[in-house]
């Protein structure tokens, strides 16, 4: 994924909603077609992976028995790659809006280096390069690179988030007798989720698609485990299709959750 389509869902955290390259697929508010783009998407991918498994077991049923570890594993470094992303995010975030400068200059150039650098060469970096001087374990490499990567468009979206909170918070928190941390911790930062969770979930649905790329360090995946069948039976457009399929549902069902938790939220505020 390219640094513009990154910087569009960066941008993507004002309360009214923009459209971002990993934007819910789902009906607007008060246009509930049952026909709507999502409804066709996510149930014809549901309908044709059922239908493949019922009248073509042989392959397609085989192929699906096989592949729940790889589900499994897929989740595994998506949560845990999310969950680290959003600690550096936020140091890097917090670092972008410092009064120190030195922080502030290392936070920016963390940012503005690893969003210069695909994702794909990070996991290489770090597993070979990187593995020269530290032998780090397959599912580490990939975590630790993904959540390098992430970390940074994190940051991003934190900073911009604090930034959306009125001056005139911080500036009340202060003349009550809060220090500047105080009023960060227990002030600043609970508005902020509000405002940064729906971009958050995107980057959850973007890092669970990226996740396919930690298949290349012979993790067993989602696609590893395609892979592993295919390279078996030889039938690579079964199995791929089925692959390319489960990625699809998975992707359209987080991002109806994204959207329905993006329209509470909104409702909330109002």
């Amino acid at each position: 994924m390219g640094i513009d389509a990154k910087e569009r869902r960066v941008h993507g955290i004002q309360r009214e909603r923009i459209p971002t390259s990993d934007s819910t697929l789902i009906p607007e508010k008060g246009k509930r077609d049952i026909f709507s783009a999502w409804r066709i998407s996510f149930f014809g991918a549901i309908g044709l992976l059922i239908f493949l498994t019922v009248f073509s077991p042989d392959p397609y049923a085989r192929i699906l028995r096989f592949l729940p570890d790889g589900i499994v594993k897929t989740f595994q470094v998506t949560v845990l790659s999310i969950l680290l992303a959003l600690v550096i995010g936020l140091l890097a975030g917090l670092g972008r809006i410092s009064r120190v400068r030195l922080i502030n200059r290392i936070a920016t150039v963390y940012v503005e280096v690893i969003r210069g650098i695909p994702l794909l060469v990070q996991i290489f970096y770090i597993y070979y390069a990187l593995g020269r001087i530290v032998k780090l374990p397959d599912i580490a490499s990939a975590i630790i690179a993904m959540s390098i990567c992430y970390g940074a468009y994190m940051g991003e979206i934190i900073r911009a988030g604090i930034q959306a909170i009125p001056k005139g918070q911080m500036e009340a928190a202060l003349a009550l007798g809060f220090s500047r941390g105080k009023a960060m911790r227990y002030i600043i930062l609970p508005q902020t989720i509000k405002i940064i969770l729906p971009p958050i979930g995107n980057e959850f649905i973007a890092l669970l698609k990226d996740s396919s790329l930690v298949s290349i360090l012979a993790i067993s995946d989602l696609l590893r485990r395609g892979r592993e069948f295919a390279s078996r039976t030889f039938e690579y457009f079964e199995t791929l299709t089925v692959v390319a399929l489960v990625y699809l549902i998975l992707t359209l069902f987080f991002s109806y959750l994204v959207g329905k938790m993006e329209e509470r939220l909104n409702r909330d505020v109002r």
